[in-house]
Order: structure tokens, then sequence, then C-alpha cells
């Protein structure tokens, strides 16, 4: 039977206690989906195909159809919420599969109370999404499970990932004005080449005479964007198409992230993001009692940089042959020494989890402070750049008008 195509069924059943759980699951037939509901012990009230008639959602490239930290953050409150307050596992993965806004979250998550129901452990179930659910989030479930303590744990993702929405929040907030203005000077620039320049070239023609410098290589300018501006559109938009595909790729990212870390003004702020990220993961994933080893294999990959991921991963080689933490991170330039001395600290207290929280929380007020630092030099800079800009514009337009008279004549 393996080689039956399957279908997703989108379903609508009442469990035992009467009431209705919805979610999706996969069969070969109409009928065998039906069938299969009901060894689950549930009643059918409707199943049909997940992408048939109006059930179709309309999805765009590039838009939509993403699970965001913002959405695993919610997820894992309400469902830690839940587990403290004495539900069972099933029950709090159908009232979130109800309640989820993210409908392709909603759906995995059907998905997962299915796969609990028939005997899987959630952490198994949760592994088999890993577009949806990070290894973070998995292991650290893994280790709830065998803990006994799921609630807690979900509760400390919830805050991991609250906080790593706080910081990449502020963050954007702090460069959104930057880019805003520029995409605006950018926009009034080129409306002006395209549209207003040309008129004055036509007047200019009329009154003949010889135009000053900057004039014509206004004009110049402007010809040369009606001929480019279809060329420039497709090669950006190529350009910004291709970078979103091959941006995540190993060797693309062995290039621009030790740049990024360089960079003149930006370095260090990329620098304090990633240890603030790789500091709070590693952190909560030790608290929540996975082990060292595969807590560092798995912040290793969360950094965000593959200069502070190869760091990451020859301590991790270092602390395999027995080595403390501390010891191999003074060998890298990446970790700064305050960095390193407040583990050192940490392992000798046996506190190393309460030390990372700590530094984590010190390098998100970094960051906030040096984005805002940022932010009010970045504001005068380029309000000051985009008015000498326009202002050279119209200087170079009005130049030839000042002398209108003498060309009259």
């Amino acid at each position: 039977m393996s080689g039956v195509p399957t279908t997703v069924y989108r379903y609508r059943v009442r469990d035992r206690g009467g009431n209705l759980v919805s979610g999706t699951l996969e069969a070969g037939t109409p009928e065998a989906a039906v069938s299969r509901l009901r060894g689950m012990g549930y009643t059918p009230v409707s199943v049909q195909r997940a992408d048939s008639g109006l059930s179709r959602e309309i999805s765009l490239p590039g838009f939509g159809g993403r699970v965001g930290l913002k959405d695993l953050a919610v997820l894992s409150r309400q469902f830690a919420t839940m587990i403290d307050s004495g539900l069972s596992l099933i029950r709090a993965l159908s009232i979130l599969a109800e309640q989820t806004e993210n409908k392709v979250l909603a759906g995995v998550v059907a998905e997962l109370r299915t796969d609990v129901e028939s005997g899987e452990a959630l952490s198994t179930a949760m592994a088999k999404h890993p577009k949806v659910f990070p290894p973070l989030m998995v292991n650290m479930v893994k280790a709830g499970e065998v803990g006994g303590f799921l609630d807690t744990v979900l509760l400390q993702l919830a805050a991991n990932y609250e906080a790593e929405v706080k910081l990449r929040g502020k963050v954007k907030a702090a460069l959104t004005y930057p880019v805003v203005v520029l995409v605006l000077a950018a926009l009034m620039c080129t409306g002006m080449l395209l549209f207003i320049v040309p008129t004055f070239a036509t007047m200019f023609s009329d009154l003949g005479g010889e135009l000053p410098l900057p004039t014509k290589a206004l004009l110049v300018l402007s010809d040369l964007l009606w001929v480019a501006a279809l060329p420039l559109v497709v090669v950006g938009v190529g350009g910004l198409v291709t970078w979103r595909r091959v941006k995540d790729d190993a060797r693309v990212r062995g290039v621009v992230d030790p740049l990024k870390l360089r960079a003149p003004v930006f370095g260090p702020l990329f620098s304090k993001i990633a240890l603030a990220r790789f500091c709070r993961n590693l952190g909560t994933m030790m608290s929540s009692g996975v082990p060292i080893l595969q807590s560092l294999e798995i912040a290793s990959e969360t950094t965000g940089n593959v200069v502070l991921t190869r760091a990451v991963r020859d301590v991790q080689e270092s602390v395999r042959t027995g080595r403390p933490l501390a010891e191999p991170l003074g060998a890298h330039p990446v970790f700064p020494s305050m960095v390193v001395q407040m583990l050192t600290v940490g392992e000798d207290t046996g506190a190393l989890d309460e030390m990372l929280k700590k530094i984590s929380e010190f390098y998100d007020q970094e960051v906030e402070a040096t984005t805002e630092s940022l932010t009010a030099l970045i504001e005068p800079l380029l309000i000051a750049g985009l008015g000498g800009v326009v202002g050279a514009m119209i200087l170079a337009l009005y130049m030839p008008i000042f002398g209108v008279f003498d060309l009259i004549q």
C-alpha cells in the first residue's frame, strides 16, 4: 500500500467529550480518512480535501505562509498556561489548533495533536516540522518531557522568543526612519530627473545660449535615467529575488558575515546582536536540562553569524575533550574578555545558566543603546544629505533662468 498516493484532508470531528475539533490528516481516499478518524475515537462531522473549493487559501510567493518568532512565543506561553492549569496534552493542542491566528501554525498544531494521540511524543511530532519548530524548541520540549517539567520549559521558551522579538523590534524601529528617508529621497530624485528636468530642458532649448555645466550634467543624467530606468528596475528586482534565495547559503554567508562584523559603524551592533542571541539560547537550554554539548550544537546554529558559529563549534570540540567552557572561548576574538570572565565565574559557582542570562540581558541593553545612538547620528546626516542633493538639483535647474534676460536680448 506504500505506492498508493495520499491526499491531505481537512476534517471537523467531535471527540469523546462532545467537543468540536478540527485539523488535517493524510489518507488515500475520503473513506479512508473517515475510517482513520473513527479508529481514533472521533465522530466525523465533515471531511474534505484541504485544497478543494472555498477551503483553498490564496498564497503569494514570498508573502504569508510563515511562522515567526512572535507566533512561537504566543504559542509557547498559551501552551504552558494550559498545561500548568491541568489540561491534558491532547486537549491543550486541540484548543491551540482552534485559536491560533496563524493558519499555517494552526494546521501544524492540529497534526501534532493527531500524532500525539496516536502515541508519539510531542518532541518527536514537532521534529517532523523543522521549518516551523526550530531545533532549540524541539530539544527543550524533549528535555521537559523527560524531566516532567514541560510547562516550565514552555514558559522559558516563551520568555526566550519574546526577548528575541523585542530585540529585533528595537533594531527595526531604530532603522525604519533612515530607510524610509533614503527611499523617499531616491523616489524624489528619480521623479525630478524623469518628469521635471525634461520640462526645463525644452525651455532651455527654446531660449538658446550656453547652459551652465551643472545644468548640462543634470540634463545628461536625466537622459540616461530615461534609458536605464527599466533595466535598473529589472536588475533591482532580480537582485532582490536572487539575494533572498542565496542569503542563507553557506558559501554566501561565509563571505558576507565576516564583512558584517568588520563594517565601520554597524559592525559592533551586529556583533552584540549575535552575542546576545547566543548567550540567551545557550542559557535557556542549559537551564532546561539539555546537555552542554547538545546545547552548544544548537546554539551555534542560532547565532545568525557564521563567524560566531565556527567559534562555538571549536569550543564544542574543546568541551568534548573535557576542557571548561570559558577557557576555549578566550581563544576567539569574537568573544570579548568580559564574556569570558563572566562565564568563568559562572562555571566556578555552578550558575552558568544564570550568568549566560545576565550576559544576554547586558547585550540586549547595549544593542538598544547602540541603535538609539546610531539613529541620533544618522537622522541629521540624512536630512543634510537629502537637502543638499535636492538643493543642488534645484540650483542646477534655475541657474540658466538667472540669465534669461541676457538670452532674450
